[in-house]
């Protein structure tokens, strides 16, 4: 579980492509290396990894066909800037919401507006998790829990505090950018359950 908020911002330190299957590590700062072990959880752009590998300081993630198809991960390079974000303890505030680390979908960067102190990015979706997506509601991009500003038709908005973009990599964002996606599993729960009733109640009365 993770609450979605980006504890570091992180280049990646090594990358191995074999077919299928990306290795890749990770230099952690102390504080994210205290009591991590192999097989503990960590979320990159808000994809959940298995540790599989710790050397010191350095620490190594395998992602899988199915990682790279659903997510951002497959345009990793060297030095390609990651949001960090360990998962959470017991009786941990969540200053976000709550979190799988299961990315649905990326969205990309369609619009940037910049004001005093402010950013606000719009970002591409599809029909098949839009109808997920809330204003005011909330869902996690690269990691980073956000609450949605406005909705379009298949778009939607958010904004950005000083704050969020020098802890983030959304800074370093252009147009055209991929983001990872993770709706809110409530929301999705409620959607889906309302859809289901409709579906039954008018196959009834049909």
């Amino acid at each position: 579980m993770y609450t979605g908020i980006v504890q570091a911002m992180l280049p990646i330190a090594s990358l191995v492509q074999k077919p299928g299957l990306w290795t890749f590590s990770l230099v952690l700062p102390t504080d994210l290396t205290a009591d991590l072990i192999t097989g503990a959880s960590v979320a990159v752009n808000g994809t959940c990894f298995t540790v599989t590998q710790i050397k010191g300081d350095e620490v190594w993630f395998d992602a899988i066909a199915e990682t790279l198809a659903l997510t951002n991960l497959k345009h990793l390079q060297v030095g390609t800037q990651v949001n960090i974000e360990r998962s959470a303890r017991a009786n941990a505030e969540v200053g976000g919401h709550v979190l799988s680390g299961h990315v649905v979908d990326t969205a990309t960067v369609l619009a940037i507006e910049d004001t005093e102190n402010n950013r606000r990015m719009t970002f591409q979706g599809k029909p098949e998790w839009m109808k997920y997506v809330f204003s005011k509601g909330y869902l996690a991009l690269n990691g980073a829990s956000l609450t949605i500003a406005a909705v379009q038709q298949n778009s939607f908005s958010v904004n950005l505090i000083p704050e969020t973009l020098r802890r983030t990599n959304f800074a370093l964002l252009t147009m055209g950018d991929p983001v990872n996606v993770e709706i809110d599993q409530q929301t999705q729960v409620i959607v889906d359950t309302v859809e289901r009733v409709m579906a039954e109640r008018t196959a009834s009365a049909g």
